[in-house]
C-alpha cells in the first residue's frame, strides 16, 4: 500500500472520528449539525483521495462522482435539518443533565 494513500485514509478516518466525537459533545442541535456538516464532506475527501490512490483512474473517477455528490447535495441536508429545528419553535435542547434525569426510575 502506497505511504500517501495510508496517511489520507488515516487523517480522513481521524477526523470523522473527531466529528462523531463533537456530534456526542456538543449541547446545541445547531452546534451538532455544524460538527456533522463540516467535517464529515473533509473526511470523506480525504478518503476518498486515499482510496483513488490505490484502485487506479476506474476506480478514482467513480470515487470522484461520489465525492461530487457528496459536496453538492450535503450543504443543501444540513441547511434543511437546520431549518427543521429552527421552525419547531420549541427549540428545546438536551443537556447531559436533562439525560441524568431521564435514567432515574420513576417513583
Amino acid at each position: 500500500m502506497n505511504p500517501i494513500s495510508t496517511v489520507l485514509i488515516l487523517a480522513g478516518s481521524g477526523l470523522a472520528v473527531l466529528a462523531s466525537i463533537g456530534v456526542l459533545r456538543l449541547r446545541t442541535p445547531y452546534a451538532r449539525f455544524h460538527a456533522a456538516g463540516k467535517a464529515s464532506p473533509v473526511a470523506f475527501l480525504l478518503v476518498a483521495a486515499g482510496a483513488a490512490i490505490e484502485t487506479g483512474w476506474a476506480g478514482a473517477a467513480r470515487l470522484g462522482a461520489a465525492s461530487a455528490a457528496l459536496v453538492l447535495t450535503l450543504p443543501v441536508g444540513v441547511h434543511l435539518l437546520f431549518r427543521a429545528v429552527h421552525r419547531t419553535g420549541d427549540n428545546a435542547h438536551l443537556t447531559r443533565d436533562d439525560l441524568r434525569e431521564a435514567e432515574r426510575p420513576l417513583p
